[in-house]
């Protein structure tokens, strides 16, 4: 998909069979995960840059009328807001991910169409939603052909991998300072643990219960 890297396979995934699946499914599985990464990625990307530069919506970020968080980098931002709101975040991409799974016809595992998203259906979603894909229909979009789609979802995968390093660059810079030597001094540090999404862990709540 890169016309400068080429085939690029050091683990040799190409010809790995995922939980007793077949090469085909595995690859379905693979293209998938690395197009959805690279969205997430991406989105990510910006998302830092627009915490780091303190750019925040104009009105309250919460009912109560508590403003959003003014930090230095994004993972100061998740941590300064409310539980509640980071387990409405992960709830609603659990959300997106089911309905990508259960709504989009032929599994990408079972040579369904890669990187789909389908539209949202006012059946199950009273009053209907933007769709993710094209969300303020285009007809340009609508009428491309299979071949500009698929010279679309190359440069898409391309800049997904890019991002992909980009925030991880922007993170490890962030948590060891010097690690990448061209963001030093660019990237302010941060003291908090990238790798704890909730202040207090739910697993000791968990065992609890056992």
């Amino acid at each position: 998909a890169n016309p400068v890297v080429k085939f690029f396979d050091p683990l040799n995934l190409a010809e790995a069979s995922f939980w007793g699946t077949s090469n085909e499914a595995t690859i379905g599985f693979l293209r998938e995960s690395e197009v959805k990464h690279g969205r997430v990625a991406m989105a990510a990307f910006v998302g830092y840059i627009v915490h780091a530069n303190g750019i925040t919506w104009p009105w309250p970020m919460t009912l109560s009328g508590e403003p959003f968080p003014q930090v230095s980098n994004a993972p100061e931002a998740w941590d300064a807001i409310p539980e509640a709101a980071k387990w409405q975040i992960m709830l609603f991409v659990g959300f997106l991910e089911a309905w990508r799974e259960s709504q989009s016809g032929t599994h990408y595992m079972k040579g369904g169409k890669v990187g789909y998203y389908p539209p949202f259906d006012a059946k199950y979603i009273p009053g209907g939603a933007l769709n993710l894909y094209n969300p303020f229909p285009r007809k340009d979009i609508a009428v491309m052909t299979d071949e500009q789609k698929e010279k679309r979802l190359v440069a898409e995968i391309n800049n997904g991998r890019l991002a992909m390093l980009g925030i991880f660059g922007f993170i490890s810079e962030g948590a060891t300072e010097g690690a990448v030597p061209a963001l030093k001094g660019v990237i302010s540090h941060y003291d908090g643990d990238v790798m704890a999404p909730l202040a207090n862990s739910i697993f000791p709540s968990l065992a609890a219960l056992n």
